[in-house]
C-alpha cells in the first residue's frame, strides 16, 4: 500500500510538472513589453472600489497619478460605506479623483462588486478606451499601466491582467503566501488563460486591465455580481464570449496590505475556499484527499517501513521542492523554504476546511464585517 501510494503521488508530480502548461515556471511575461516610442496612449479610467482603505489608498493612487502613462489618467473611487477615513485619503492623494459614495448594497451583490460596477458607469462617461479595475492596496510600478496596454494592444486582448507581488515580510507571509501564488497559478495556468482553445480563464484581480466593449458584451459587472471570486469570474464571462485574455507577472507592481500572522491569512483562505469548490461536499473530500495524497503523503512517506515506498516519497517531496522554487523567487522568500511546502499545505487544507463551516454556519466570505456567501 505505502508503496502504490508513493507511486501515485510522484507520478502526480510528474504530471503537473510536465503537463500542466509550466505553471510552476513563473515565466508569463515577468517583464511586460514596454510600450511603443512616441506612440499615441488610450484614455485609461481606473476604477478603486475601497472600504476602511485609508492606510493604504494614498499610496495606489498616487503611484496611478505619477504613471509613467503618456497622458492623465482619471481614478474614481468608489468609498464602499468606509467608517475610517477613506474617502478623505483618497481626495488628499492628488488631483483627477473622484470619489463617490456608494450606494446602499441590493439583494444579490457583493459589496465590491457594486462598487466597482458605480465606478464603472462613473467612468464610463469619460469614454475611456480601457478600464483598469485595481485594488485600494495596489501600489502600481511607473511603468506597469503603459506596459498593460501595450501588451493589449499588441495581442488584441480584451484582458490583460498581472499577478502583482504580495506582501511577504512576516513569518506567516513568508510561508503562507508564495504558496498563494503557487496554487493559483496550479488552477489557472497562465499559458492555458491565454489559449482560446481551452477553457481555463482567470484574472488577479487587484490589476486587471479591460476593453469597455469587452465587458459589455459580457453582461457587464451585473452579470457577476453574486461572485466572492469575481477576478476569475469575469475572465471566464469574458473567454465565453469570445475574448482573448491574458495573465502575467509583475515584480514591481506590489500589494501593500500586510498579514500580520496566521490568522489573517487563514481568513483570506477561508473567505473563498469553499466558493472555489462551489459549495460541494464531495469536492471539499476530494480535494482534501488530494491535498494529502500530493502534498503531505510524500514527506510522511519516509517513515515507511519500505524502501521503496521512502525513495518514491524522496523523489515526490524533491520534485514538490523544485516546482515550488520560481514562486519563492517570484515573492523574494529564500529558497530554502521550498522543503516546507507539505506544511503550507496542511495549513491550507484546515482553512478550507474552515471555509465550508464559515459557509454552513450561513457566515461565509466574510470581509470587513459582511457575510457575502450564505447557504441555500
Amino acid at each position: 500500500m505505502w508503496v502504490a501510494i508513493g507511486a501515485l503521488s510522484l507520478a502526480i508530480w510528474v504530471a503537473l510538472l510536465l503537463a500542466r502548461g509550466g505553471f510552476w515556471r513563473f515565466r508569463e511575461a515577468i517583464e511586460l513589453d514596454p510600450p511603443p516610442d512616441g506612440a499615441p496612449m488610450p484614455a485609461v479610467a481606473v476604477v478603486i472600489p475601497a472600504r476602511d482603505e485609508a492606510g493604504v489608498i494614498g499610496r495606489a493612487i498616487r503611484s496611478l497619478l505619477g504613471s509613467e502613462y503618456g497622458r492623465p489618467m482619471r481614478v474614481f473611487v468608489v468609498d464602499d460605506h468606509s467608517s475610517d477615513g477613506t474617502a478623505q485619503a483618497a481626495r488628499s492623494a492628488g488631483n483627477g479623483v473622484q470619489v463617490i459614495s456608494s450606494r446602499p448594497l441590493p439583494p444579490g451583490w457583493t459589496g465590491k462588486l457594486w462598487a466597482v460596477a458605480q465606478g464603472v458607469d462613473a467612468a464610463m462617461a469619460a469614454n475611456p478606451e480601457f478600464l483598469l479595475l485595481t485594488d485600494a492596496d495596489i501600489v502600481h510600478a511607473p511603468g506597469n499601466v503603459a506596459r498593460l496596454v501595450a501588451r493589449a494592444q499588441r495581442d488584441r486582448l480584451d484582458i490583460a491582467s498581472v499577478m502583482v507581488r504580495l506582501h511577504c515580510r512576516t513569518f506567516a507571509e513568508r510561508l503562507t503566501i508564495p504558496a498563494f501564488v503557487f496554487f493559483f497559478f496550479k488552477l489557472y495556468p497562465p499559458a492555458w488563460i491565454a489559449n482560446p482553445r481551452r477553457r481555463v480563464a482567470g484574472a488577479a484581480g487587484g490589476c486587471v486591465l479591460i476593453r469597455p466593449e469587452a465587458l459589455a458584451r459580457s453582461g457587464g459587472i451585473a452579470s457577476i455580481r453574486g461572485e466572492l471570486i469575481d477576478d476569475c469570474a469575469l475572465a471566464r464571462r469574458v473567454k465565453s464570449t469570445g475574448g482573448r485574455i491574458w495573465l502575467g507577472l509583475s515584480r514591481d507592481t506590489t500589494s501593500v496590505r500586510p498579514y500580520t500572522g496566521f490568522a489573517d491569512v487563514r481568513g483570506m483562505i477561508a473567505r473563498t475556499a469553499f466558493t472555489q469548490l462551489r459549495h460541494s461536499v464531495a469536492l471539499l473530500a476530494g480535494t482534501l484527499i488530494g491535498m494529502v495524497l500530493v502534498y503531505l503523503a510524500p514527506p510522511l512517506l519516509l517513515l515507511a517501513p519500505d524502501t521503496a515506498a521512502r525513495t518514491l516519497g524522496a523523489g515526490a517531496w524533491l520534485l514538490m521542492s523544485v516546482a515550488y522554487m520560481p514562486a519563492l523567487r517570484f515573492c523574494r522568500q529564500p529558497l530554502a523554504l521550498a522543503p516546507l511546502l507539505p506544511l503550507t499545505a496542511a495549513f491550507y487544507s484546515f482553512a478550507t476546511l474552515e471555509s465550508a463551516v464559515h459557509y454552513w454556519r450561513g457566515s461565509g466570505g466574510r470581509w470587513k464585517g459582511r457575510s457575502q456567501a450564505t447557504t441555500v
